[in-house]
């Protein structure tokens, strides 16, 4: 499988979803899923028909794990809208999962066979995998809370909130195992579970960013619109964690995690 077909894929992932989200709308909430489960199924396809052309996981360069996000925030967003019925997530996953494919197509990244040592342990690829359906449920989670913030104001449901805290709930188990994963990957790659180089620092601070947006929300329930800031910090932190820490010239003078 070229990178070249990838447009072809991912338009047509595109479309399904954006009729899957028309059709959620429209209340066709049989179609809507139907529509947006095979938009996930054609994007899949390419990533499993890349697996097999690379004969690895496609998770090496920045590239590969923005096909995992895009793949994942639309499995969220189907989560959400098959459980709690809400038309706009649809459209809101499509539209997020479109701009790291217009990334992908504007910079594509080289997609090479062979894999550096470090990168050849079989918890690699659990750990990238889990932490990534960890990130589509969080990038859920920040939806949620940016939609509680401009359009529900003092209007917001328990609904809302409990929505917002399964996903959140959900994104942070998932990326405490991811994190268990890595510490493995590193006692096999580099001899340490944790090095408390950059990357695994913001690793650190992300992770207790989530638990403090949760046990805020058990502390003070009442208080919806600083839970909602405290969730969007925590994205930050995410951000800087994934890709963010890649800018950081400390991170290129140490991190072991800079490839």
């Amino acid at each position: 499988m070229s990178w070249d077909v990838f447009i072809w894929f991912a338009a047509a992932a595109v479309i399904l979803w954006t009729v899957g989200a028309a059709c959620a709308w429209a209340g066709k909430r049989s179609s809507a899923i139907i529509n947006y489960s095979l938009g996930i199924a054609v994007f899949f396809a390419f990533i499993l028909a890349m697996w097999i052309t690379l004969e690895r996981p496609p998770l090496r360069t920045m590239g590969e794990t923005r096909l995992w996000y895009s793949f994942f925030l639309s499995v969220a967003g189907l989560i959400v809208y098959s459980r709690w019925k809400y038309k706009w997530i649809l459209s809101f996953s499509a539209v997020m999962s479109l701009v790291f494919i217009i990334v992908n197509l504007l910079k594509p990244e080289i997609h090479s066979k062979n894999l550096m040592p470090a990168l050849q342990s079989p918890w690699f690829a659990p750990h990238v995998i889990v932490y990534m359906f960890s990130y589509g449920m969080l990038g859920a989670a920040t939806i949620m809370a940016l939609y509680i913030l401009i359009f529900r104001k003092e209007n917001t449901t328990e609904e809302d909130m409990a929505t917002t805290d399964n996903l959140v709930t959900t994104g942070l188990s998932f990326l405490t195992f991811g994190m268990l994963f890595g510490a493995l990957w590193a006692q096999v790659a580099w001899g340490t579970y944790w090095a408390w180089d950059p990357k695994e620092t913001w690793a650190a601070i992300t992770w207790l960013a989530y638990l403090l947006y949760l046990h805020f929300r058990v502390a003070r329930p009442k208080d919806r619109q600083t839970a909602m800031w405290i969730l969007l910090l925590a994205f930050v932190c995410l951000q800087i964690c994934w890709w963010g820490i890649n800018y950081l010239p400390s991170a290129h003078a140490t991190s072991i995690h800079v490839y």
